[in-house]
C-alpha cells in the first residue's frame, strides 16, 4: 500500500510538482477551482510565489493559473 504524505498546494516550493488528491473543505471556492480544471489526479507545478501572503502561480494542464494563497490552501496535494 502506498501511503501518500498530503500537504497543501500553498505549501509547495517553487519548481516542486505534485498531484491534486482532494479538497480540504467543500465550498463554493473549491467548486470554482474544480470548474477551472483543478481536479483530483491533476499534476501541478509551483511556478512562482509573490510573498508569504500574496498570490501564487501554478502550471496545470499546460496552462498557468494565478491563485490566491487562501484558495490554494483548500487543495490537498501529494508528490508522486
Amino acid at each position: 500500500m502506498n501511503n501518500l504524505l498530503l500537504k497543501l498546494l500553498s505549501d509547495l516550493q517553487i519548481g516542486e510538482k505534485a498531484r491534486i488528491q482532494s479538497f480540504h473543505e467543500e465550498s463554493r471556492t473549491a467548486l470554482r477551482l474544480q470548474e477551472m480544471g483543478l481536479l483530483p489526479g491533476t499534476e501541478i507545478e509551483m511556478i512562482r510565489k509573490a510573498s508569504t501572503t500574496g498570490p501564487i502561480e501554478i502550471k496545470a494542464r499546460g496552462i498557468r493559473l494565478t491563485l490566491r494563497l487562501e484558495d490554494a490552501a483548500l487543495i490537498n496535494v501529494a508528490n508522486d
